[in-house]
């Protein structure tokens, strides 16, 4: 399962919000915590640099929902902290890969 997220961040924040939203950042370090998370892929649009895309992979739906339950002060926190990295933020929507 994929849960795919837009962003846009603000122009003196894109470097940190790299930092913070790749695949080494802090959302997949708090991810990894969970034996269901399986990586995280942050893509930034050619034309306009401050536009993201990130996709967070997760071996189901349940695990993630899991992942929430169990860590949701700390999901929580960090989701606040990064509110001042940017402009947008627009959930795209969970998507499985068809086989």
């Amino acid at each position: 399962m994929r849960i795919i997220w837009r962003f846009r961040a603000k122009r003196e924040r894109a470097d940190e919000f790299r930092s913070v939203y790749g695949s080494g950042g802090a959302w997949a370090r708090l991810f990894a915590r969970s034996p269901e998370y399986q990586g995280t892929e942050l893509l930034q649009d050619v034309s306009d640099p401050v536009q993201f895309v990130v996709i967070d992979s997760w071996k189901s739906r349940d695990g993630f929902e899991r992942f929430r339950r169990e860590f949701a002060s700390e999901y929580e926190a960090l989701d606040q902290e990064c509110l001042e990295l940017t402009e947008e933020e627009i959930f795209i929507g969970d998507f499985r890969a068809e086989s």
